[in-house]
């Protein structure tokens, strides 16, 4: 794109751009020049895009948009990169990837390019589901990535459904199904019976599946729910840690009601 090009832009799209064609000449320039970036290859890079991935997520369930800027560059530069790459070998650039992601959304939202209609969100939803199984998958389910976390996988494998009408009617219906699963998981664990391990594990991933579908039901997202408590539970035991050491204590000398009094204390601060 010209110099003049730009000046003919609103004056933030322009800056954009140019920041855009920057991260790319600054990626032929490493590409090129540098010993590291020239020996990467699309495996190579596979495990730091998957880092990098987590570090934006940890960052937004922080709250921190300084780091969520940074962390968006850091999985942009990945984007650039691999791209880059597959343009070495004549398979495909920057320009084609973007271009199919456009052609791609339009497809996809036939009722803003299209004379299609949808006024809900579910209503777009299900056109989704209906336009990629057009696209080519062969069944709903099967753009599920193999390699998603379960939490997360569960959470995916129950919307496709519900874009497919494959779904409860109701709030009550589902919790029902909780207490179902519930009360099945506990019978595995009946006392006068020996406790068969595969049929436990069995019947505490149903518990889960169906307590991520209630969590679904509400509109909560079940890994964002879970992983706040994680942090929640981090910081109130490194604060259980810091307490004890300043007290002289070692937390494996320590019972559960001298480290419940400092958990008390935790909760009391986050």
């Amino acid at each position: 794109m010209s110099q003049n090009t730009f000046e003919n832009l609103s004056p933030r799209r322009a800056e954009q751009l140019k920041a855009f064609d920057r991260l790319l000449t600054i990626m032929d320039e490493l590409r090129e020049q540098c010993p590291w970036d020239k020996k990467q290859t699309l495996q190579t890079l596979r495990h730091l895009t998957i880092e990098e991935t987590y570090e934006l997520s940890d960052a937004i369930l922080e709250g921190d948009l300084g780091e969520v800027k940074k962390e968006l560059g850091d999985l942009m530069l990945h984007m650039v990169f691999y791209a880059r790459i597959a343009s070495e070998t004549g398979s495909f650039d920057v320009a084609d990837v973007l271009d199919a992601i456009c052609e791609k959304l339009i497809r996809r939202h036939p009722h803003i390019y299209g004379d299609v209609k949808a006024d809900t969100e579910e209503q777009v939803k299900q056109n989704w589901e209906q336009l990629k199984l057009k696209e080519g998958n062969k069944t709903v389910l099967g753009g599920v990535p193999q390699s998603l976390p379960a939490l997360v996988k569960a959470m995916r494998i129950q919307e496709k459904a519900r874009g497919a009408g494959f779904d409860w009617e109701e709030k009550r219906q589902v919790w029902e199904k909780v207490e179902e699963e519930m009360r099945e998981f506990k019978e595995a664990f009946n006392e006068e019976t020996v406790v068969n391990a595969d049929e436990a594990e069995g019947e505490f991933g149903d518990l889960l599946f169906s307590l991520v579908n209630y969590a679904r039901f509400i509109d909560l997202n079940p890994e964002t729910a879970l992983e706040r408590t994680n942090k929640k539970f981090i910081k109130r035991f490194n604060y259980l840690e810091e307490e004890a050491r300043k007290a002289g204590k070692a937390l494996k000398d320590m019972t559960l009601a001298e480290m419940d009094v400092y958990w008390e204390r935790a909760k009391k601060l986050t």
